[in-house]
């Protein structure tokens, strides 16, 4: 089972985030996920442990604190495909060449 944890301290390691749920069983991974640029958590992550023990965690851990925050479990979701995001309004970088100056 893939679980989704919001909510997390920005200090929190992917040894952290594993600590807090082998209380639940067997963790399988455990990843914070972070900034390219900064490498700064960006306050989720996600856990992967098997169905029976991912569910336990969930309901358990879902609304508690954790390092002063208030944690957000759940079952995480695939991610979706959205549309492909470009930068200078949707033109390839390559501006209006229909402009007339």
């Amino acid at each position: 089972m893939n679980i989704f944890v919001a909510g997390l301290s920005y200090q929190i390691s992917d040894a952290d985030l594993k600590e807090l749920f082998d209380e639940y069983g067997e963790v399988t991974s455990a990843k914070v996920i972070t900034d390219r640029e900064t490498r700064r958590s960006k306050g989720f992550g996600f856990v992967e442990m098997a169905d029976a023990d991912g569910e336990r965690a969930i309901e358990e851990l879902n609304g508690a604190e954790y390092d002063g925050r208030t944690l957000a479990v759940s079952v995480a979701r695939p991610r979706e495909e959205g549309a492909r995001r470009y930068n200078n309004n949707d033109r390839g970088g390559f501006g209006n060449r229909d402009r007339r100056y």
